[in-house]
C-alpha cells in the first residue's frame, strides 16, 4: 500500500515550499491523548531505507518504523477556523482523539 495526499493537501504542501518538487516526511512519535501522534515535515533528502510514494506531484517519505502505522493512511487538509490543518485517515487506527493528530493502534 501507499501513503496518499488529497488534493487540497498536496495543494498547501506546494504553497509552503519553493521546491519543484516537494518532499514531504510522514512519521510517528509516541505522544498525543491516544498514544502516538502524527509527524509531517518538510523533508531535504530520503534516507537509505526510508519508502518513497508520490501523491499530486510531492513525493512522500516515511521511516520503516513509522510505516507499520501510517500504512495506507490517506493525508488530507482542511483550511476552516474551527480545527483547520493536516487530518490523517489511518486504517490502522483502532481509536483517534478528536482532534484527530494522535492515535492508537
Amino acid at each position: 500500500m501507499a501513503i496518499t495526499l488529497t488534493k487540497p493537501a498536496a495543494q498547501h504542501i506546494s504553497t509552503m515550499t519553493t521546491t519543484a518538487q516537494p518532499l514531504i516526511r510522514v512519521g510517528v512519535t509516541a505522544g498525543g491523548c491516544s498514544g502516538y501522534e502524527y509527524v509531517l515535515d518538510i523533508a531535504d533528502i530520503a534516507r537509505y531505507n526510508d519508502r518513497i510514494f508520490t501523491s499530486h506531484g510531492i513525493r512522500i517519505i516515511v521511516d520503516p518504523r513509522s510505516y507499520l502505522y501510517v500504512n495506507g493512511t490517506q493525508v488530507g487538509f482542511e483550511d476552516s477556523m474551527m480545527g483547520g490543518g493536516f487530518k490523517f485517515e489511518n486504517p490502522n487506527a483502532k481509536r483517534s482523539c478528536g482532534c484527530g493528530t494522535s492515535f492508537q493502534v
